[in-house]
């Protein structure tokens, strides 16, 4: 059922409104500009609608009423259908506009347009806030020196039109903030597309960036459409460049310059207006050196250079990140743990992250999985041995580890054949959430004939 505002609606139209919406809504009808104000400040509205004897003079209460519900589509009714006072209605944040009197059809067709563009920008706000990505650069954790000297640069050159190349190594962040330049840039209202060139096959990743015509190739059975196509008017990330083949990085080059491409097996030439940014984990000077990246592309990509700093450069980040990362994953999982116990903290600061961000958001969400109280121990941080990832003597630590390993999956295993093979059972004789079980069951991969197959 929505709610509906309706403010110095006629007399003679308040069954026209109610006819059109049939049941769908509970109409709320007003008069008075305080009492108009007094509703928007006090009560959130599916849609309003606001008749004006004068829409040009009342353009200040539309400003103020989309201002209050920025997120309600307002329609406004008005005397006259002159063009420049449309406009100026619609550029003042209206959503429709309606010549008094309205029809009953008419009155339909605006509201069913209003609620489906309401329910297109929820879709659209809840799937931004599943994707890993800041909208606003305040938003981004950045207390290193280093750190906040890149935010202020990718703040300038979100502004631009410019190629921002992004170095640094794996994990520390160059998708995630790819995402906050392209919504603070004047493209922010166009796609933002993304593209990893090292997932895809060489002999498919021309067709995956240009498109194909149909019958291009044997299994092209229809045309596709590319993703320069797709970013059109928006944003192109190119994750991993340097993975590009030579002959790839041609047509690229061609791209960047000409703004222009055809799609394979195609001649027609299509014209795409496309911002890049591009990101490697790989020294590209030193590709170029080595014959596999072209010179001229590189200089290409590289007009806004910045290189982001491994976690170990930006240890005044850690701790806000890993507390981040934690409250992210236990509201997902439904756990009610808080923080993280003094050993923990400390093993997090002495330890040196190679995996970066990416690895600390792993190490977090296991961790929130597998802790009980609430408060993450040392012990369910579960961080690698340094010698180990080092390539060093760490014989005795993989020998320990690995019998450490076979202890506990023995101990489950032993539970679990006592309970019946029923988990629940068998994580309360074992002292551990149902949740903590089911994570070591499924690390150690044991299996049961009688479980669903998703357990």
């Amino acid at each position: 059922m929505y709610t509906i505002l309706a403010y110095a609606i006629p007399e003679e139209s308040h069954e026209t409104i109610r006819a059109a919406l049939a049941d769908r809504g509970r109409i709320r009808f007003c008069s008075g500009k305080e009492r108009l104000l007094g509703e928007l400040k006090g009560n959130e509205y599916d849609l309003i609608f606001l008749f004006f004897d004068d829409a040009t003079a009342d353009i200040k209460l539309l400003e103020t009423s989309c201002k209050c519900s920025p997120h309600t589509p307002v329609i406004v009714i008005g005397p006259e259908e002159k063009p420049e006072v449309v406009v100026r209605v619609l550029k003042s944040g209206a959503f429709d506009y309606l010549v008094h009197p309205v029809s009953v059809t008419r009155f339909e067709v605006a509201t069913n347009k209003a609620f489906e563009n309401k329910a297109l920008r929820n879709e659209i706000a809840y799937l931004r806030h599943r994707q890993d990505i800041v909208y606003h650069f305040d938003d981004v954790i950045a207390y290193s020196p280093g750190m906040k000297q890149v935010i202020k640069s990718l703040e300038k050159f979100a502004k631009t039109d410019s190629t921002i190349l992004i170095t640094g190594a794996t994990g520390t962040g160059k998708s995630f903030l790819s995402g906050t330049v392209h919504y603070n840039s004047p493209r922010r209202q166009k796609p933002f597309i993304k593209i990893n060139c090292a997932n895809i096959p060489e002999d498919l990743l021309e067709s995956e960036l240009f498109g194909h015509e149909k019958g291009a190739f044997t299994s092209a059975e229809k045309l596709r459409i590319g993703r320069f196509e797709q970013a059109s008017g928006g944003t192109l990330f190119l994750d991993e460049i340097g993975e590009i083949s030579l002959g790839l990085q041609t047509k690229l080059l061609r791209v960047l310059e000409e703004k222009c491409f055809e799609r394979v097996g195609g001649n027609k030439t299509i014209y795409a207006d496309v911002r890049v940014i591009a990101a490697t984990n790989k020294d590209l000077p030193d590709q170029i050196a080595a014959g596999k990246f072209r010179e001229d592309l590189y200089y290409r990509i590289n007009v806004l250079p910045i290189r982001l700093p491994d976690l170990r450069e930006r240890r005044q980040c850690l701790l806000p990140l890993a507390q981040y990362f934690l409250n992210k994953y236990a509201a997902s999982l439904g756990s009610e743990v808080k923080g993280f116990t003094e050993g923990a903290i400390e093993q997090m600061v002495k330890y040196s992250w190679p995996g970066n961000i990416r690895q600390l958001a792993n190490t977090i969400e296991r961790a929130v999985i597998l802790e009980d109280d609430d408060l993450i121990d040392a012990y369910n941080l579960s961080l690698p041995s340094e010698k180990r990832l080092n390539g060093g003597n760490g014989n005795a630590s993989q020998a320990g580890n690995s019998s450490l390993v076979s202890h506990e999956k023995e101990l489950i295993l032993n539970a679990l054949e006592e309970c019946l093979w029923v988990q629940k059972n068998a994580a309360e004789k074992l002292g551990v959430s149902p949740r903590a079980l089911n994570y070591k069951v499924k690390k150690f991969g044991i299996t049961h004939p009688n479980w669903r197959k998703h357990c």
